[in-house]
């Protein structure tokens, strides 16, 4: 009887430890819906500790949306048009009404990068370099939320020769040195990945059925 209960108690620990994954059109019908072909991206909302996360991940966000299928509205741009209005993080940007974009630029959407991870990481034996992000896509026709998703990415500095001093040594030097702008690719294109692919991408409308988004990274319930 004992044993039964247990096997129970596993299954049902197991089943809640499970990565529930939907397709890309149930995960995003907005998406499909109003089929936004033009992106502008806002300077990221930095939550982390390091003061040049956000400048630094604006030059890593461009490339995966436009080979996603999007029009990508000039980053450096966008900024300094921004800049000239007062207007210098991601936070200031989130108060303006996003139909101010579609008058000014035409632009279909407008994606919300937040950093929630760019540190490095040290412990007895090693150390790693943790990049994490959220986006959030939003029309500036009906202001409605049409895609979200988030993800992290852990890169190992450890040591691993065996010897405890130099592998400390070996850890800090490679941690120290890491740049941070390859792991930020990583990240970006785990999440542009979930996305349904824009009017400009030979799958454009035909990737409703693609599995593999993760129901909690999209803010899924399920």
């Amino acid at each position: 009887m004992y044993k039964n209960i247990a096997a129970i108690l596993f299954l049902l620990v197991l089943s809640g430890c499970q990565t529930v994954q939907v397709t890309k059109g149930e995960a995003f019908p907005k998406m499909y819906g109003e089929k936004p072909a033009s992106i502008l991206v806002v300077p990221a909302i930095n939550l982390t500790t390091a003061a040049d996360a956000a400048a630094l991940y604006s030059t890593t966000i461009a490339m995966p949306l436009a080979e996603s299928g999007y029009y990508v509205f000039s980053i450096p741009f966008i900024e300094q048009f921004l800049h000239r209005e007062g207007i210098t993080d991601g936070e200031q940007v989130s108060r303006i009404p996003l139909i101010k974009f579609k008058e000014m630029f035409d632009a279909d959407a407008v994606l919300f990068v937040t950093l929630n991870s760019w540190d490095t990481n040290y412990y007895v034996t090693g150390g790693n370099v943790t990049v994490g992000a959220k986006f959030e896509l939003k029309s500036t026709s009906s202001s409605e939320k049409l895609w979200q998703y988030d993800d992290v990415v852990v890169h190992n500095t450890s040591g691993n020769s065996g010897n405890i001093i130099a592998d400390m040594i070996a850890t800090a030097l490679t941690t120290a040195l890491v740049d941070y702008v390859p792991i930020a690719h990583v990240v970006n294109q785990r999440i542009v990945n979930s996305m349904p692919v824009g009017k400009y991408h030979k799958r454009h409308n035909v990737d409703a059925k693609d599995p593999g988004v993760i129901a909690t990274k999209a803010g899924v319930a399920k």
